[in-house]
């Protein structure tokens, strides 16, 4: 077996970070840096690297990354035991020949969520694959900063516990997170059992800052007037990645809570797509519910003449921020990005923007978009009303019985494909087979964009692309 060698004998110790603010301009990070990028070039799918004529120079690559690792965890004192693991995982794996990559000691180590504190640092390095981002599990390294104003902390600690959500700001990153990916989940890591779970996090500084750029261009397409709470959004973002992290800490929790006919991590289930378009759109009417019962009780306090603290203040005016943002991040951007293979984002917002249509509280009249702001509310819990009631029903229901009476929801609203066999009836030896065969039959475009939204992606099309890889500093 190889051995490790050195770091002296490729490029010597860099020098010890002891500020976290800096770590990102350092000689330390810039050879971890260089070394993970230059060692995914020698990584198959699978994190491994076969190929023994590359273990030479991978064992320098591990050695500049362990080197660097060392010089960088003075910075981080609070992650002191996991940065110790990851030397040791990574050591392990050039020792045993660079096979499959093992890092549960290192993760289990991670703790992120123990340490919530606004403007906090940590050093994340790890063979992984990036949601919406790579496939493949190569190493990746990071360094991130946590997100954690007053009002959330009180908002946590009050109605919408949820101690396993992380909101974090990215600082720098390799190529996984050049890409349109904006979450840090644990089980992207490559490890050999899979541990309880204990944190997710995302990335708010760049759900932010693609909403900006997103919305201000589909604004000015559509000739959106935006009310002005909506339009500061726009140019502050730090006031809009405190909205979303408010949105996602109440999204996130939702997943787990309400009348559920399955289990809540249904996307580790193969079922058709559009029942992965509902429960996320649930999770975002219900950010969007809460939002409106939180504006209105604090508001109600401020007109009995009571006094609200400086994080009750920021909560009721980011609550009314939540509701813009969910309205238009998933009507502007979510409904046409990505492809339009099994596009389960890109469903719920369509499905969001017709409902609106519909009830007449959206209106496209003489290439203009307006809503009716004052009734908008009311016809947005409805529609988390009619999922909520699908959803109780459905308790009672044989899982595909479900599955038809979501699409009959779904298909009350979006007009089908129309070769869609799920909408002219599924046949009886569909019906009587297994459930496999349901998922079978569901189109990859089961919902086809509108002429609004054919029309509206073509002008947009350069603006969604150029998100990929935005990070909140940028213009």
């Amino acid at each position: 077996m190889p051995t490790l060698p050195a770091a002296k004998a490729i490029i010597g110790e860099p020098e010890v970070v002891e500020d976290a603010s800096i770590a990102e301009t350092s000689a330390a990070w810039a050879q971890l840096k260089h070394a993970a990028i230059a060692i995914r070039e020698l990584q198959i799918k699978d994190g491994s690297i076969p190929d023994a004529a590359h273990h030479p120079a991978a064992g320098e690559h591990v050695a500049a990354i362990v080197a660097g690792i060392r010089a960088l965890s003075p910075a981080f004192p609070h992650d002191a035991e996991y940065l110790s693991a990851s030397v040791a995982d990574f050591q392990r794996w050039a020792e045993s020949g660079f096979g499959v990559p093992d890092f549960l000691d290192s993760l289990v180590a991670f703790q992120p969520q123990q340490h919530r504190v606004d403007g906090i640092r940590h050093l994340v390095v790890f063979p992984m694959y990036t949601q919406n981002g790579s496939s493949d599990r190569l190493v990746e390294a990071l360094i991130v900063q946590a997100i954690w104003p007053d009002f959330i902390a009180e908002l946590e600690a009050g109605d919408y516990g949820n101690k396993l959500f992380v909101s974090l700001r990215l600082v720098d990153f390799t190529p996984g997170y050049d890409t349109n990916s904006a979450v840090l989940f644990p089980e992207t890591v490559a490890m050999r059992e899979i541990p309880p779970f204990t944190w997710g996090a995302i990335f708010q500084d760049r759900e932010a800052a693609r909403y900006r750029r997103v919305v201000r261009a589909a604004s000015e397409v559509t000739k959106l007037d935006l009310p002005a709470e909506a339009a500061r959004m726009l140019d502050d973002q730090d006031l809009t990645e405190q909205t979303f992290v408010m949105w996602d800490i109440i999204h996130d929790r939702t997943h787990m809570r309400g009348d559920l006919p399955f289990d809540p991590f249904m996307i580790k289930q193969r079922m058709p797509f559009f029942l992965y378009s509902l429960e996320e759109l649930r999770c975002d009417l219900t950010a969007f519910r809460s939002s409106v019962a939180i504006q209105e009780r604090l508001a109600a306090r401020v007109g009995s003449g009571d006094e609200l603290s400086d994080a009750e203040q920021q909560m009721l005016e980011h609550a009314a921020l939540v509701q813009y943002a969910v309205i238009f991040d998933r009507i502007f951007r979510f409904a046409i990005t990505g492809s339009r293979v099994r596009n389960y984002d890109g469903l719920g917002g369509q499905l969001l923007f017709a409902w609106l249509h519909q009830r007449g509280v959206l209106h496209w009249t003489d290439t203009q978009l307006a809503f009716d702001w004052a009734e908008v509310p009311d016809a947005v819990i409805a529609l988390g009303s009619a999922i909520d009631d699908l959803y109780w029903r459905s308790i009672d229901r044989p899982k595909t019985a479900h599955w038809l009476a979501a699409y009959e929801l779904v298909s009350s609203v979006l007009t089908p494909n129309p070769a869609s066999v799920w909408a002219r009836g599924l046949s009886d030896e569909v019906l009587s087979g297994p459930p496999k065969g349901y998922t079978d039959a569901v189109l990859d475009d089961e919902f086809p964009l509108s002429m609004f939204f054919e029309a509206l992606e073509k002008k947009m099309r350069d603006v969604i692309a150029s998100t990929a890889g935005i990070r909140g500093t940028d213009d």
